[in-house]
């Protein structure tokens, strides 16, 4: 049975924001006409993912709408999940990645990025030195793509912040800064990024094709993972019960024929 894939997005008091998450799932659904979609969120907007997993029937994919791993990733989502859902499949954050590193440049362009600019790589922060490692990454992609420098800098937790970032660069010969937005849709980290920045700042990465693609993608990979791993347990399961079952007929004085094992 085709697994439904539910995208577990963080959840926002925006409108827009809502409204953005809402365009990516349709995308998500475009990609794969006939596959069910599910969008819903871990707090604040609804559909909650707790509310919405117990009522799926059949397989089911979580894939996190969340661009770097932290609290959600290891905490958050893992326990809705345990409590509500345990037989379900979760595959990876989306982030970092190549296909974001795409949407994330075309985004820079569309603000009205120059060559004489210095590039920020603006998100929303996070109290995992994992997570803002996921960050710093997606920054070193950026630059190789836009080949100049890329600062990734910080809406909450995390160094350096915002104003951190931009203070260093007014330092330097640079015209502008061009701050990228890493986040998926407008809301209160999006603004932040629109306020310390005194240049352009691009859009957030939103309902992109390529967003959508990279959804699928990691859709794919957890299912391959899930269908290894379950091959690895049942042929450990079918040695162990072959070999228990010799051992019986050893015991009880039984001969046996060699037995060959294939996997």
């Amino acid at each position: 049975m085709t697994p439904a894939l539910v995208l577990a997005a963080h959840g926002t008091r925006s409108a827009a924001g809502e409204a953005t998450l809402e365009a990516l799932a349709e995308a998500v659904r475009r990609a794969r006409p006939g596959r069910r979609v599910e969008l819903t969120y871990l707090e604040i907007s609804s559909p909650l993912l707790a509310d919405v997993l117990p009522a799926v029937r059949g397989p089911v994919v979580v894939v996190p709408l969340l661009l770097a791993t932290g609290y959600h990733v290891h905490i958050d989502l893992p326990e809705i999940v345990a409590a509500h859902r345990p037989d379900a499949v979760v595959a990876d954050r989306l982030g970092p990645h190549r296909l974001l590193t795409g949407v994330l440049a075309r985004r820079l362009g569309r603000a009205g990025l120059r060559a004489t600019d210095a590039v920020v790589l603006g998100a929303a922060g996070s109290s995992d030195p994992a997570g803002l490692a996921d960050v710093r990454a997606a920054a070193r992609m950026l630059a190789v793509r836009l080949a100049r420098p890329v600062t990734a800098a910080f809406a909450s937790a995390g160094s350096p912040s915002l104003g951190e970032a931009m203070e260093r660069l007014a330092a330097t010969p640079a015209a502008r800064v061009a701050v990228a937005s890493y986040v998926l849709a407008p809301g209160f980290f999006h603004d932040r990024l629109a306020a310390a920045a005194p240049g352009p700042v691009s859009d957030p990465l939103g309902a992109d094709p390529d967003v959508a693609e990279l959804v699928w993608h990691r859709h794919d990979e957890a299912v391959r993972a899930a269908q290894t791993a379950a091959g690895a347990a049942g042929a450990g399961s079918s040695r162990s019960s072959r070999t228990t079952s010799r051992a019986l007929a050893s015991r009880d004085g039984q001969v046996s024929s060699p037995t060959n094992i294939s996997t």
